[in-house]
């Protein structure tokens, strides 16, 4: 069987002395001298990994969701939701001290720096050169992508470190932003280096070339790259190593995951080292004798998107729970609709220890993302009808080519959008996908859901007053300058 990665910290500086104070100690091991074998180039990459997803409230394991998707016209914050900055962002009335803000800020430039100490350590040891080694940089550079694909989007015109920082100089720990352009640019490179990984890891859970092709498509449609992301994408559905899962449950079953439809993503595996998934805990129910949930990630109900699930739609309740049986009593309680994917019942008792992952991103996605970007460079073609309408089979729903044959490109694009929204349901997604249509579709959105807070300057979110305030030569985005703090 093969081994399945667990992501641990990796020790990168190591001091010994004979007392914490000892000011000459016998030892020292930094990151230069740490690099000997491969398998230190390898602890360090898994260090990265770490970053993303390790404990409660990493990026991966619902701090994107605290931090950003709360301010969607999808979700809210719960009735137990104690962070008033949390709650801030659901009602869209955080500014630049927001703490959720400053979380994600650091925690990305903690991952982006570990990818960076990687990257420079292990190319300029010349005892590194073996295929493994030259793996693991890839490795690092695509986690570096993910991490400034995220953080660009978030913050607009970022500062863009690509090596370690190795000077204490103002120019060396006050970098300036640098425009999203080249952000991008960044980006692009790092993943198109990264399809020269393997097509199959040896471990599952680690980076492969099918996931750097598979995000970088996603990268250029962000940018509207249109036919890029066309040939990228369909270039990722013809290599024939990815697939739809027959059953929608089996996208975030423990028992299948890592498997066909998974490209990358966020590893869990419950009562380790409480690996578990936070996502599970925070949308299960407190009113269930025997299951401990914390009701933290709630449905935003006015927004409708369980009422736009079609009753014969198979993800419907697989996405959400309108009924528990206690593990308890044997009853069966009925609840609001609450977010699903992620609910392990081998962990009643404890939701937060769930083994089940967090796609960030999936062979369905890849589907919709042919189907769009065909659609935006030709329109409604059979070739863009072909990626929606293989989601939706899955699905049980009517494909789009027989309910609406002659449907127009606008009504297409809407369609795509409506569907990623039904299939990626508490994915890290929704916020992403509303933001990259612009202020105006944005607010509206938002509007009808509801949230009457909703401005044009929410499409970005302020960076930290903190930052700002350490960094003199870090400029806060336009749209939100004048509420800086």
């Amino acid at each position: 069987m093969k081994k399945t990665i667990l992501y641990s910290l990796s020790l990168l500086f190591i001091i010994s002395a004979c007392n914490p104070l000892d000011e000459n100690p016998k030892a020292f091991i930094g990151s230069g001298n740490f690099y000997n074998t491969t398998e230190d180039a390898d602890a360090a990459v898994l260090s990265i990994y770490n970053a993303i997803n390790s404990t409660t409230h990493t990026l991966y394991n619902r701090l994107i969701q605290i931090s950003t998707e709360m301010a969607t016209d999808d979700y809210e914050a719960g009735p137990r939701a104690r962070n008033a900055h949390v709650r801030a962002l659901s009602n869209l009335t955080h500014d630049a001290s927001n703490d959720r803000m400053l979380e994600i800020w650091r925690q990305s430039y903690d991952g982006i720096n570990r990818a960076n100490v990687a990257i420079d350590n292990i190319a300029k040891n010349p005892n590194l050169n073996s295929q493994k080694d030259i793996d693991l940089i890839n490795e690092a550079k695509f986690l570096r992508a993910v991490l400034y694909f995220n953080i660009v989007r978030w913050f607009g015109d970022v500062p863009l470190v690509l090596h370690e920082t190795t000077s204490l100089t103002p120019e060396a720990i006050n970098p300036p932003n640098t425009p999203e352009a080249d952000v991008y640019a960044q980006i692009e490179a790092d993943l198109i280096d990264a399809e020269a990984l393997p097509v199959v890891q040896p471990i599952k859970g680690r980076i492969t070339s099918g996931a750097a092709k598979s995000l970088l498509s996603k990268v250029y449609l962000t940018q509207k790259k249109w036919q890029k992301a066309a040939d990228k994408s369909k270039e990722v559905i013809d290599s024939k190593v990815y697939d739809l899962f027959e059953n929608f449950a089996d996208v975030f079953n423990v028992a299948t995951k890592n498997g066909k439809e998974h490209i990358f993503s966020a590893q869990f595996k419950g009562l380790t080292n409480w690996n578990g998934n936070m996502l599970a805990s925070t949308a299960a129910p407190t009113s269930v004798p025997g299951i401990a949930g914390d009701q933290a990630d709630a449905l935003h109900t006015a927004g409708g998107l369980f009422q736009a699930f079609a009753e014969n739609d198979k993800r419907k309740y697989i996405t959400f729970a309108i009924e528990f049986v206690s593990p308890t009593d044997g009853k069966t309680y009925k609840v609001a609709p609450h977010f699903n994917k992620y609910f392990d019942p081998t962990t009643p008792a404890s939701p937060g220890q769930s083994s089940k992952n967090t796609p960030i991103i999936r062979f369905a996605e890849i589907l919709l993302i042919n189907s769009e970007a065909l659609n935006e460079l030709n329109g409604p073609t059979t070739e863009a009808f072909a990626g929606i309408d293989r989601v939706r089979q899955r699905a049980g729903v009517d494909l789009l080519s027989v309910t609406s044959p002659s449907i127009n490109k606008d009504d297409f694009r809407e369609a795509v959008f409506e569907e990623r929204r039904k299939e990626l349901v508490y994915e890290y997604q929704r916020w992403f996908d509303l933001s990259r249509r612009g202020p105006d579709y944005f607010v509206a959105r938002l509007k009808a859901a509801g949230k009457t807070n909703a401005q044009p300057k929410h499409v970005h979110f302020p960076i930290p007053q903190r930052e700002l305030d350490l960094n003199k030569n870090l400029k806060q985005v336009p749209a939100w300058r004048d509420k800086a703090i």
